[in-house]
Parts: C-alpha cells; structure tokens; sequence
C-alpha cells in the first residue's frame, strides 16, 4: 500500500510506518503549530518530516487547543496521534478540575476503610462564582479576616487574578465597571473561581515560590500516566508579605508576570531547576521529610488524574502534556493550584530552553510514534511510568512488603536525571528485542 509515489506503508504490531523507498529509511509526516521549541525538537528527529500543506496527509500533530476544537476528526488511521484528548479541560479549567476532584473525593469518602489511606485534602476550599455565590458569602462570613483569591476558570499566565478581604470587592467585580448597562445585561458573566488564599507559603530568601511539573498521560482507559524527573520552582521577584494584597510580583509567580516586573533580570530568570530544590529541602529538613513531601506530590498527580478517569473521552490517538502547578506551605504540604493542557514550553534562559528541549524528546520517545518500544518499559528517557491501569512500583523495593507499605510509585522527581544513559541503554535493549522491517 502507498501514500504516495515515493512511501511505503509498513506494518509492524500496532504501529505504521513510512519507509522512503529512495532513502530506504522510517519516516514521520508531522505538523506542528506556532511553538518554537516543538518545531525546533521535531525538526532535529531523525526521519521526520513537516508537512507545510494545510490539507496534507500527517501521521502526528502537536497543535494548541484552540486548533484542536476546530479541526478534530472524528475518524483517524490507527498509527496517527495528537497531543490532546477530546475534552481535556476536565481537568484544566479550574472550575471543572475543583467539581472532579470533589466529587472523587465524596466517592472514596463513602468506603470508610480506605479514608486513612488516601488523601484528597490537597487543594484549597474552593467556589465557582457566580453560581456558587451564596455558599461563598457564607463560607467567607465563618471565616473572617482570611484572604482570598479569584481567577477566571479559562485564563492562563496570571490573567484577572486578584486578591482581596471584603466582599465588597467581589460587589464592584460583580458589576463590572468597565462595561455598560446593556452590555452588562445582554452578555454572559465570566465565570471566576474564588479560593483561601495559602496565606503560609514556604519561603526561600523571603520569597514565594511555586513548582511546575509534567505528567504524561497516553491513556485514561486503562489510564498509564508517566512523570518527568525535570521540572522547576518558579519565584517570585518581590518579598512575600500580607500587608499588600495588590502587589502581583510579590503573589503571582507566573514568569509571564514576573518578567515585567522592576527588578527582573533577565539573565537570571526567576527559577530553579527541581533537583535543586530537592537539595536544598533535603540540607535543610532532612532526607525523610523531603521523602514523605515527594510522596504527597505524587499523589497529587494520581488523584486528580483518577477524579477525571471517568470522565474524560478516551482515545487511543490522544495522550496529553499536563503542566501541574504545586504550592508548597510552611508547613511542606503540598497544594494544587492548576493543571495546564497546554504548559509554556518558551524558554527564559539556555537552562530553561535544554529542560524543555529534553521534556519535549522525552515525551516523542514514550509516544513512540517509530514503533520501537516493547511496550513494558517503566522508563523511558527521563519520564518513569507511575501508573499503569495501577500503581507502578519501583524495582527496589521488595515485593514482599509491598503491601505493608503507602503507595509508592515508580517515581524520581527532582533526582538525578541520567536520560541520556538510559537511552543509550534503552536503544541496545531495542535492538537486541525489535524485529526487522
């Protein structure tokens, strides 16, 4: 069977490939939207190949979602595969995220013997406005003095967040100033999240900070998630303080935001890699506090991906980068504040860029659009399978005493990251196991 003139369609198990038959080599017709780093990655994969035409044929897409609602197919060939799944913002809108998890942890809630065992008590109380308004007034009245924080459900960067101690602040958000009468009656009100504001957050120098981190999803059904060993903590410029609510520099670390701050220096960025963090945590508290602060991170990445099992459309050409945001307290409990279907993958500075780089290689490796996998890796690159239809424990500990431990998952967050070892490694396995074409 051939595409055109000059491919060949070879099937080897589950995969397609296209071999050129003048080049006698695997090839990958791909398209990519406007992110430089993604092309600049596809670009450098060997036998891969862009596709320029609008309607040319592609055998994988790496596209932004608003492209993605457009123009998804009901219908794709088995070998095809694209970056999202149908209705991923189950999980990305703050809103639809806080309902999900809720409602999950009603349901573990009900079976009374698995309570101590799993904790759901991982992100902030949490009402959506306007519909929730009521419940909120009377939440906010119990809870005198406390601060809050109010985000649009389906912003990103920081954009129309504020904070704020009276309700007479939501009283003049409510009536939205900045429109007219007849504007304000014939349009649809945004809908906001409003959420206690961490008013304890872990500081270094002074300083708020917040972790972002990749997780892999290639299935919800069985859902198998894999997360990334590299990640960061994204700082802000500003000391952190109570006594100003509306200084944005000093309570939101987004780097879109942090960048028009005065003092930024661009050189510098305002980020540290994670296995910097984990360093600095661990000189600071102790290996085991550290051990037991990872693992409450992981289980954030379980639970919120459970709490929208159900929910999300599987489909077996989709898999999804998710970008997750984790505040850290005083007290090292981790927070969720969000989860990203489309993570900035902009580099500010060469460090930020190579991360981002390798995360990007990492995630075309797992996808393995070359058909060159066996399918029973629990690492690959830098990602480590965490969760496969269950959880995935690591290879040192023994079998035996599994049960009489917490779920610990196959998971290496913020350790060394060896990926290119391990490919390395990886390519030997495939080519002493992989059949010829």
């Amino acid at each position: 069977m051939s595409r055109n003139k000059n491919v060949l369609v070879l099937v080897t198990g589950t995969h397609v490939k296209f071999k050129d038959e003048h080049e006698g080599r695997i090839c990958v017709r791909y398209k990519c939207g406007p992110i430089k780093t993604m092309q600049y990655v596809l670009g450098q994969r060997p036998g891969w190949v862009e596709v320029k035409d609008e309607d040319g044929e592609w055998d994988f897409n790496w596209c932004d979602l608003s492209w993605f609602r457009e123009n998804y197919f009901s219908y794709m060939d088995e070998h095809v595969r694209i970056n999202h799944f149908r209705n991923c913002y189950e999980l990305t809108r703050k809103n639809f995220m806080v309902k999900n998890l809720k409602r999950y942890r009603k349901s573990i809630e009900r079976d009374s013997s698995h309570v101590q065992e799993i904790k759901c008590d991982f992100f902030p109380c949490t009402f959506e406005l306007p519909s929730e308004y009521h419940l909120f007034v009377e939440e906010f009245k119990r809870c005198s003095g406390s601060t809050w924080i109010m985000k649009p459900v389906a912003k990103s960067q920081g954009k129309g967040i504020f904070l704020f101690r009276k309700l007479k602040d939501i009283t003049d958000w409510k009536k939205d100033s900045s429109r007219t009468e007849e504007q304000r009656d014939g349009a649809q009100v945004e809908s906001y999240v409003v959420q206690r504001y961490i008013e304890n957050p872990y500081l270094i120098n002074g300083k708020k900070f917040d972790l972002r981190v990749y997780v892999l999803v290639t299935s919800f059904a069985p859902l198998k998630a894999w997360l990334y060993r590299d990640g960061f903590a994204r700082f802000s410029t500003t000391r952190f303080s109570l006594g100003s609510i509306d200084d944005k520099y000093m309570h939101l670390t987004n780097v879109a935001i942090q960048k028009n701050a005065p003092d930024y220096d661009p050189e510098k960025g305002c980020k540290w890699q994670i296995q910097y963090l984990r360093r600095y945590l661990t000189a600071k508290h102790g290996r085991r506090v550290v051990e037991t602060l990872f693992a409450d991170i992981d289980n954030i990445f379980v639970r919120s991906l459970l709490s929208v099992q159900n929910v999300i459309i599987n489909d077996k050409h989709c898999f999804e980068l998710y970008g997750y945001d984790i505040l850290l307290d005083q007290n090292l409990k981790p927070w969720l504040i969000e989860v990203n279907a489309s993570p900035s993958y902009s580099a500010s500075s060469q460090e930020d860029f190579e991360l981002k780089c390798r995360l990007l290689e990492d995630t075309l490796n797992v996808v393995d659009m070359e058909g060159l996998l066996m399918g029973k890796e629990k690492r690959v690159g830098g990602y480590d399978l965490m969760w496969n239809d269950g959880p995935v424990y690591r290879e040192d500990i023994n079998p035996e005493t599994i049960e009489t431990l917490c779920l610990t998952t196959n998971t290496h967050l913020g350790c060394v990251n060896d990926r290119d070892k391990q490919l390395r490694q990886l390519s030997v396995y495939k080519c002493q196991c992989a059949p010829s074409l």
